[in-house]
């Protein structure tokens, strides 16, 4: 069983945020829904109010095995901005920990440095913001090393599939994915 941090922000997408928590459960992860405000309450961008499992003044994500960042507007923004979350994301990065993010959020890992020179994708018409990337845009979800990215919402399903397959092996995957009865085309 791997430990996972999952951050949340007011503006948060919901879709990203949860399927990946959901998901990673099922796969018997434990995956702690850590916000970065001064509130267990965090609102997604579609007004869904969500309560996190721990404060970030109370988690210790750095004890995790994995980090995931969903997208959503304004909450990117505020991971982005969060400076010891991307201090951390840092960390994990040049550990070769394994660093996910999806949608808009793998902007903040360009801005950080952290896809520069790996393969990434990220929501289309952000591409520019997967600062020295080699972007890709044909694909759901990009694992390159221990960074992995994915394009939005409609992909969440792929991306947490992708993630449960890094932590725990394919055919934990496969099973979780033939319980929700979902079949990958990727």
């Amino acid at each position: 069983m791997s430990n996972v941090s999952v951050f949340f922000a007011d503006g948060f997408e919901e879709v990203e945020a949860l399927t990946v928590v959901d998901l990673l459960r099922r796969a018997g992860d434990n995956v702690t829904m850590v916000s970065i405000s001064d509130s267990l309450q965090v609102r997604g961008r579609s007004n869904i109010a969500v309560i996190a499992d721990e404060l970030w003044a109370d988690a210790r994500p750095e004890k995790s095995d994995m980090l995931v960042l969903p997208g959503g507007m304004p909450g990117v923004t505020y991971l982005g901005n969060h400076e010891g979350l991307t201090d951390l994301l840092v960390k994990f990065a040049e550990e070769g920990k394994q660093v996910a993010a999806i949608c808009a959020a793998p902007s903040v890992l360009g801005k950080l440095g952290i896809v520069k020179g790996k393969k990434a994708t990220i929501y289309p018409g952000m591409e520019e913001k997967l600062e020295g990337a080699d972007v890709v845009v044909d694909r759901e979800v990009v694992t390159d090393g221990n960074i992995t990215t994915s394009r939005g919402a409609g992909t969440a399903i792929p991306f947490a599939l992708r993630l449960i397959e890094i932590l725990n092996g394919e055919e934990m995957a496969k099973s979780v994915s033939r319980g929700i009865v979902y079949s990958c085309t990727e």
